[in-house]
């Protein structure tokens, strides 16, 4: 294991030189365009949404604006390195009439928020060049002509027939758990006088940070800011995913990207990647989800869980009400599930393994450490991770500090190791953090399927922190490791040795 580790890492200070010729560095090398960062985030004056979370390159993807202004501006990026700067401009900026759009009434009963919005512009991303439209993470950026409010609509682009090493999921379910736009999300403590939904649609914009820095993210989700705090836990404010993405792809890795709605509605999601990849929060998945997982882990497909608080509760997804567009509406009845989801009342046993519980409580009962070796502990945490391993070859060549602590990365929520957890789990670090005069701990695991297929949680939702300093020091302390970039190496090396 340790020669094959060593023969994928190369140089642990210069990775792009192992991934020269893949798509992502080729792309990188392109120039960037610092103008894709809002300079004066909206208070809805100008916001939208797109008609779906991911496009295969080459088809059309919708987007619906609303504006106070007389035009709107609309600017559209690919995130990514670009020597620092973060993102490329990729179709040249397009003005269009401000359209006031209608406001929608929360339903009475599941209080969901839906938009009924005219088309304010079609995006083609048809191209004979095979430069453009790669697959990644996407920011239009919406800017009012006259009051200069800016805002983003976020989508991806998958290229679901070109192979690649990697796999990248953004996590938009849990985006859109945390979304109070309109006055209500899955969470009574961001919902107008905390009647939270039990339903919620992508048929909305995303709603601003609510820590007062957080801006800089609005309409992106929680794809470059959190939008949802906690007054114990403001540095959860400071994201995670773009992290990731942005350190990926400096260091040129062969990674194409989707939403878990594509882990959802698509059953062979992974076909012609290697290893696949939950990054930061990804807490809300789907039985559909969980059963294309494992079934790519069965099959070959290693999985790499650079996050915590993962497939914490148990979603559906339904049509919208408005257009009858799939899984467009996520289901949500969390903490009420027993007594008002209809799957729980209806009497039916066939369906009770999908009422929206947490994933291990009754009657779902499938401990979510079954399919990740690790699973949630506690929150708010915010300190040091553990190595207890340290001779284990997921480590050779990591030049460890001599208390084999690495700084800032543990938290802010974290998981751990319970009994009856996989076969063959190796603890690799067992971080502890005090809490309430006890001590609470957080594990990174190892295990291997029976497929060959390597199963990787780091156990930590801070873990892309020690990739890349985005968003420090406005709304945290730079925590970027190169032990944890080194140790990343050799997590991305191992996941993508077996071959599906």
């Amino acid at each position: 294991m340790t020669v094959l580790l060593l023969a994928i890492i190369g140089e642990t200070a210069s990775p792009a030189r192992v991934y020269a010729a893949s798509p992502i560095s080729q792309e990188n090398a392109r120039p960037g365009d610092a103008d894709w960062i809002l300079t004066d985030p909206a208070d809805h004056e100008v916001e939208g949404y797109a008609s779906s979370t991911s496009i295969q390159r080459g088809d059309q993807l919708h987007f619906y604006i609303h504006s106070t202004d007389s035009s709107v501006t609309v600017a559209v990026y690919r995130m990514g390195w670009y020597a620092g700067i973060g993102a490329r401009l990729v179709h040249d900026t397009i003005t269009l009439p401000g359209i006031r759009q209608p406001m929608p009434t929360p339903d009475p009963v599941t209080g969901l928020i839906e938009c009924a919005w005219q088309i304010s512009y079609t995006l083609s991303t048809k191209t004979e060049d095979p430069r453009e439209w790669l697959s990644g993470i996407y920011l239009a950026k919406l800017t009012g002509t006259s009051s200069g409010k800016q805002s983003y609509i976020i989508f991806v682009v998958r290229e679901d027939d070109r192979p690649s090493d990697l796999l990248f999921q953004s996590s938009v379910t849990t985006f859109q758990a945390y979304n109070n736009w309109g006055g209500a999300s899955t969470y009574p403590s961001n919902s107008r006088d905390e009647r939270w939904a039990r339903k919620v649609s992508f048929n909305r914009p995303y709603a601003a940070s609510q820590h007062p820095l957080g801006g800089s993210g609005t309409g992106a989700g929680e794809f470059l800011t959190a939008t949802s705090i906690h007054p114990t836990r403001p540095l959860s404010t400071a994201g995670w995913e773009y992290n990731m993405v942005r350190w990926l792809e400096r260091s040129g890795y062969d990674v194409t990207y989707s939403t878990d709605i594509d882990t959802h509605s698509r059953a062979e999601f992974w076909k012609g990647r290697k290893a696949w990849l939950s990054v930061g929060h990804d807490e809300y998945w789907s039985h559909e989800m969980r059963r294309h997982v494992e079934a790519a882990r069965d099959q070959g497909l290693g999985l790499g869980f650079f996050s915590a608080n993962t497939c914490y509760w148990q979603i559906r997804l339904e049509p919208s009400s408005v257009s009858g567009v799939p899984n467009r509406t996520m289901v949500a009845y969390k903490e009420a599930a027993l007594t008002e989801d209809p799957y729980a009342l209806d009497g039916d046993p066939s369906n009770d393994h999908l009422v929206t519980v947490q994933w291990r409580d009754p009657p779902v009962t499938r401990p979510e450490h079954q399919l990740l070796g690790v699973m949630y502990g506690t929150v708010p945490v915010d300190g040091d991770l553990l190595i207890t391993q340290p001779s284990h070859p997921i480590f050779d060549g990591v030049a460890l500090p001599s208390d084999h602590r690495l700084p800032g990365l543990l938290g802010y929520e974290i998981d751990r190791a319970f009994p009856d957890g996989p076969v063959g789990l190796t603890i690799l670090a067992h971080s502890p953090y005090p809490r309430n005069e006890q001590v609470v701990y957080g594990d990174m695991t190892l295990y291997e399927a029976a497929s060959g297929a390597r199963v990787f949680a780091a156990g930590t939702i801070q873990w892309s922190w020690g990739l890349d300093d985005y968003n420090a020091p406005a709304l945290r302390t730079a925590r970027s490791s190169s032990t944890a970039q080194a140790i990343t190496r050799n997590v991305l090396g191992l996941l993508v040795s077996i071959v599906p």
